[in-house]
């Protein structure tokens, strides 16, 4: 549980933007824009809203999502659908883990904020 929680502080935090591009995404997530792509057709729980030109704009859940399908498949080693099924509320602790990446993005840019109002 901690090798996979590792991996992940590496990652930017998610700026405090209303939607992201697939390009801000694929940076923010470490992921390559046609492997989002194609999460999308394998998680049904992935939606990023389409707008003029079938352009992708995912939001602030979008991105923990796809962070925590990044886990499941990089650090956890899940496969698809192994990664699948513990999204599909089959694996309580998953739930779990996203509230940790919350918690921890949140203390993130409180960190941030922070540091901003000292200097």
């Amino acid at each position: 549980m901690l090798e996979a929680s590792s991996s992940t502080v590496d990652l930017p935090p998610i700026p405090g933007k209303r939607y992201f591009t697939i390009g801000e995404v694929s940076e923010l997530c470490g992921v390559k824009p046609h492997v989002l792509r194609y999460w999308e057709q394998e998680f049904p729980q992935l939606k990023p809203v389409k707008r003029r030109g079938n352009r992708r704009y995912y939001q602030r859940h979008d991105v923990i999502m796809i962070r925590q399908i990044r886990s499941l498949l990089y650090d956890q080693g899940f496969t698809i659908g192994g990664a699948r099924q513990q999204l599909s509320g089959e694996g309580a602790k998953d739930d779990q883990t996203q509230s940790q990446q919350i918690i921890k993005q949140l203390r993130t840019e409180l960190e941030e904020i922070l540091s901003i109002l000292k200097h």
